[in-house]
């Protein structure tokens, strides 16, 4: 049976256990699913009969599979959604963004300030949460932006919403971006803004993310030249600097992410539907935040109960994951893990186990055999061996 529409969900950070070089990256040990099913009994029916349970050490029943499942490797240096997305998409770098363990030199952080026009605080490696709650009364009093970074190769701006308009700080982006991004490779430059009064800051949903452009031609691109439908919803269009979309829907939750895929499918009948649910990560694994973890899992759990009946028998369901961010660990930053990789839909024959594939670029190639596009630079396809 031809399949003529895609729907891929990634579940942003929900990593099934190290991979073999985690130790290069201080993350031994971690398990996101794994550790979080220890401490929490998850109820997730809809995920095991995906084929959740196969890949991950969630515990519980086995119900009869509905799909195939496997998990993947990361084939590329680094941990970050950037690299994971790209390398969905047909990308595998050979080498990872720079990241910056002690904060930018001084003579960035100056000319950053330079070019916004104001002094600025901060730049050091934190947890989001964290630094809001140590330097935001700060920036309240004197209208300094706070500037972090993180293990990932990122330069972070917050700033409290009724002290920085959100335009304003946009434009602060821009100028870091051109700065840091296109002058020195960072991979993202991210929007952090905040509102609340101090010992009680949140964070709000007018997160914004400046990414570098791929360095070559992705799927979306190859898709979207080709004349298909490509939709990407939640922070798809940032991950890929807006290249390779044929229309983009920015969420503020995940629910509203699952809101938007439902919507999609009623209005858009062939092509890919990409859609990121960043919650897991920015809510719950940066803030080492167990039980809203897994209760996150669960109602994505129900979301895709929801899904399931209203897809067409040319549909495909792809559902995965870029990294790992293990909320049980004491870091707050990504982990180095396997994704799992579960695939519904009538073309597919249940039970199939995909094995442990060695790259995500698995996932782009496949796409591209589906959609009868030459194949990629990297990755192999299992669109056959999942209709066995």
């Amino acid at each position: 049976m031809r399949i003529t529409r895609v729907i891929l969900i990634v579940m942003d950070s929900v990593g099934c256990g190290e991979l073999p070089d985690a130790d290069q990256y201080g993350d031994q040990g971690s398990d996101t699913l794994g550790h979080i099913a220890d401490a929490v009994p998850l109820r997730v029916p809809t995920l095991r009969a995906l084929g959740l349970g196969r890949v991950a050490r969630i515990g519980g029943s086995a119900p009869a599979p509905i799909g195939a499942a496997g998990r993947m490797a990361e084939a590329s240096p680094g941990k970050d959604s950037v690299t994971g997305h790209w390398e969905l998409m047909g990308i595998v770098l050979d080498r990872p963004f720079p990241t910056f363990p002690h904060g930018f030199s001084r003579e960035i952080i100056a000319e950053f300030e330079r070019r916004i026009g104001r002094t600025s605080i901060g730049n050091v490696v934190a947890s989001g949460t964290e630094i809001i709650d140590a330097l935001g009364p700060e920036h309240m009093r004197t209208g300094a932006p706070i500037v972090y970074t993180s293990a990932d190769s990122v330069f972070q701006i917050a700033a409290h919403e009724r002290i920085v308009p959100i335009d304003e700080l946009y434009r602060y982006c821009d100028g870091a971006f051109d700065l840091v991004g296109r002058g020195m490779g960072v991979g993202r430059v991210i929007a952090r803004p905040f509102d609340g009064e101090p010992g009680s800051f949140v964070r709000t949903s007018n997160r914004r993310d400046y990414a570098l452009d791929p360095f070559e031609d992705t799927l979306l691109d190859r898709l979207a030249a080709s004349g298909h439908p490509v939709v990407g919803i939640g922070k798809i269009e940032d991950l890929f600097a807006a290249r390779g979309l044929t229309r983009a829907i920015h969420t503020h939750s995940d629910d509203h992410g699952m809101d938007v895929v439902l919507q999609e499918l009623a209005t858009t009948d062939r092509g890919l539907i990409f859609v990121n649910l960043v919650d897991f990560d920015t809510k719950y694994g940066h803030r080492n935040d167990v039980r809203g973890y897994a209760d996150n899992l669960e109602r994505f759990d129900a979301r895709l109960a929801q899904l399931l009946p209203h897809l067409s028998a040319t549909d495909l369901l792809i559902v995965t994951a870029d990294h790992g961010n293990d909320p049980a660990t004491p870091s707050t930053d990504h982990a180095r893990e396997y994704v799992p990789l579960l695939v519904a839909g009538a073309s597919v024959t249940p039970g199939v186990d995909l094995g442990t594939r060695a790259t995500f670029a698995d996932v782009g190639q496949t796409l591209a055999e589906i959609f009868g596009l030459a194949p990629m630079a990297a990755g192999t396809s299992f669109l056959r061996q999942m209709q066995r």
